[in-house]
């Protein structure tokens, strides 16, 4: 394993892709991609296009700030291969506004738009504030709430709720824990549901650093590990500064397909 990294250069051409495993990036949507990763000339509305020829998926961040249209969920639905999956982040306002309370109503609205992109719709992510400290009972609640027919994860950012009974209340709704990689805290590499979920936000500098091939290599072998227990397996670079995550999400890509 990891005996090469991914091939830069050749940025438009389709790679083997697992049919275990979905390695993307946080986003698409990045000017200062331009020149780097999208030709100078390719118009905005073909970037999706162009970056699903060589992923097989993206997670959706501008959903978290603002709810998109219907028409943009359609659109985003029918510019992708039938095998392209969309993570989703959750919206802040039910997890910083609402802090998990009282979201029945949120959450169902949310879902019925997300649902829009259909069989492509892969995990929904629930990202807490990082002053949200550990309340069982909360999350016990929030959880029990959410229907069971989607793929719900969480990411905690308060180190109070890396904790095996934490996570034990999240095997119980077969909810997954979001597994991230991100300077000053960390979080073990464990599955709590039939799928797993990962993001990288950067090493060194959050959302910026690019991780070298030993770094990805390390994690490879962890996740060849851990996709044994699961289902398939969700991993996203958001390290976007200067391409890393394209650049990162190839290599690790490469590393996962080695026999």
């Amino acid at each position: 394993m990891c005996a090469k990294s991914g091939d830069y250069g050749k940025w438009g051409q389709q790679d083997k892709l697992s049919t275990k495993h979905y390695v993307g990036c946080s986003g698409w949507h990045y000017e200062h991609w331009r020149g780097i990763y999208y030709p100078v000339e390719l118009p905005k509305a073909k970037w999706l296009p162009f970056y699903a020829r060589q992923f097989s998926t993206v997670e959706l961040n501008n959903s978290f700030y603002r709810l998109p249209s219907e028409k943009a969920f359609t659109t985003w639905r029918e510019s992708t291969p039938n095998n392209f999956m969309f993570a989703v982040k959750v919206s802040r306002f039910i997890t910083h506004v609402k802090r998990l309370k009282d979201a029945g109503s949120a959450v169902e609205n949310f879902l019925s738009r997300a649902g829009l992109l259909g069989a492509k719709l892969g995990p929904l992510l629930y990202q807490l504030p990082p002053n949200l400290r550990r309340n069982d009972a909360l999350l016990q609640s929030f959880l029990s709430s959410l229907p069971p027919k989607y793929q719900h994860v969480v990411e905690f950012r308060h180190e109070s709720w890396l904790d095996d009974a934490v996570f034990d209340v999240l095997r119980g709704h077969n909810v997954g824990l979001c597994v991230f990689d991100m300077p000053g805290l960390s979080c073990p590499l464990v599955a709590t549901s039939d799928f797993a979920y990962v993001r990288f936000h950067g090493s060194q500098r959050l959302y910026s650093s690019c991780y070298s091939d030993e770094e990805l290599c390390q994690w490879a072998q962890g996740l060849f590990r851990l996709e044994q227990e699961v289902k398939a397996s969700y991993i996203y670079f958001n390290n976007d500064a200067q391409a890393s995550a394209i650049k990162n999400a190839i290599t690790l890509r490469s590393f996962l397909d080695t026999p």
